[in-house]
């Protein structure tokens, strides 16, 4: 019982440092957006920005993984966050001496992308070592708190901050919120996984590394369903990250659109705060298939009605399900796979939903604009059938493709309750964790 408070202990500690540390990089990315869009007022640069906090990361995504199973992930964690922070300082001083300028950001932007790639599968892969089994929901809901806080707090502070002291300002914060998270991290130890079949095979090339990881999911028919069926569900919910704004916009204006955004993140801080006092369903799959069918309806009611309270109410249980599906799924990962094996496997998780979404994005436009917008204009192809349940005119065609967004989620979820191996999943697979944690030295 004192190996596993010890290891609680150092967990809520690493929490602490990385709750704090991941509100200061949301407020960062936040700030430098605005930043760079106020002094470019190019929306094409500021696409570039979104580019260089992303493809670098998922470039380095197969390396990470497997450098995390061979290495100490405390020093993982330790030398990704003093990049980061490194790289918000090279910043800061640019802007202080009066030199900062645009294109420095993209580089910035880069390294913090790259060294997210190597902290998150670290930091996920050390709470089996840390938290018993047993909490191991609740662990997970606690993790998704730093999330939740950066998109209630990071919009609104970045744009004061911004618009009073500046981007220095912004990039200070950061700064202190990586010494905390460095702090933090050097006070501890993380044990080291206990040694499985995949551990002889650690010194291995790195890209053989990643490989072996697939290899190992697909040999087990649940886990990898379960990773499909994630990805098809990023996919879905893809298009929600671009056309929820113009939706918003098409019935309201920009001070309601913002406190719509604003209650979505309180409703994943709501999730977050139950999942975490809860520790999630006792049987993962069919609780974690019906909060996603639930996520779902609250999509299609955002596209049924004109109307800022029903918009609200249903982004609000849209995003305090989707906490509690992302904390009950994450526990079942940290229980189904091998400890040694959780930083590659995390790795191809990361990396596979990093490639789902951008295909959404790049479609959301064109569908909305060239078909859908169109279909649902007065005297459009779908005005008399679908516009007499939910209307016609601006904004009504991005209504629809959240309806079907909705539909086509619960259908996911059907459809993968349907898969036995993926339904069977907690009793075909054993636990990989016992509920015991080791000792952090």
């Amino acid at each position: 019982m004192s190996e596993q408070r010890s290891g609680f202990r150092t967990f809520l500690i690493v929490w602490v440092g990385q709750l704090i540390s991941v509100t200061g990089s949301t407020l960062t990315g936040f700030g430098l957006a605005i930043w760079v869009y106020l002094e470019t007022d190019s929306v094409t640069l500021l696409a570039v920005l979104t580019l260089a906090a992303s493809v670098p990361g998922m470039a380095a995504t197969p390396f990470a993984g497997p450098l995390v199973d061979r290495m100490d992930r405390r020093r993982v964690m330790l030398l990704a966050d003093s990049a980061a922070g490194l790289a918000t300082m090279a910043a800061a001083l640019l802007y202080f001496t009066g030199n900062l300028e645009v294109w420095h950001i993209y580089p910035i932007a880069a390294i913090g992308s790259t060294a997210n790639a190597f902290q998150e599968p670290a930091y996920l892969a050390s709470v089996p070592l840390l938290v018993p089994k047993a909490h191991i929901g609740r662990a997970n809901g606690m993790i998704q708190l730093g999330p939740a806080i950066g998109t209630i707090a990071a919009p609104a502070l970045a744009g004061v901050l911004v618009l009073i002291a500046g981007i220095g300002a912004v990039l200070l914060v950061d700064m202190v919120t990586f010494v905390v998270a460095v702090a933090t991290l050097l006070t501890v130890r993380i044990p080291r996984p206990a040694p499985s079949a995949e551990a002889s095979h650690a010194d291995e090339p790195l890209l053989r590394g990643f490989a072996r990881a697939w290899r190992y999911l697909r040999e087990r028919p649940g886990l990898f369903g379960f990773l499909l069926m994630a990805a098809v569900l990023n996919f879905i919910l893809g298009f929600a990250n671009v056309l929820y704004l113009p939706l918003l916009l098409s019935f309201s204006n920009e001070a309601a659109a913002g406190g719509i955004m604003s209650i979505a993140g309180v409703g994943m801080l709501v999730g977050s705060i139950v999942m975490s006092a809860w520790g999630g369903p006792k049987r993962r799959v069919p609780g974690m298939l019906a909060f996603m069918a639930v996520s779902g309806l609250a999509v299609s009611l955002t596209g049924i009605r004109e109307s800022v309270p029903v918009v609200a109410a249903s982004v609000f249980l849209l995003m305090a399900t989707v906490a509690i599906v992302n904390g009950t799924s994450q526990a079942l990962w940290h229980v189904k796979i091998s400890p040694d094996m959780q930083g590659r496997v995390f790795s191809v998780r990361r990396l596979l939903a990093q490639f789902a979404a951008p295909i959404s994005y790049l479609l959301a436009g064109p569908l909305a604009d060239s078909v859908f917008e169109p279909a649902l204009a007065d005297g459009g192809a779908l005005a008399v059938s679908v516009g007499s349940l939910i209307g016609t005119g601006p904004g009504r065609g991005i209504g629809f493709i959240f309806v079907l967004m909705g539909i086509a989620t619960v259908v996911v979820a059907l459809a993968t309750y349907a898969q036995p191996h993926i339904r069977n999943l907690e009793y075909e697979l054993p636990d990989m964790i016992g509920d015991a944690v080791p000792a952090a030295a």
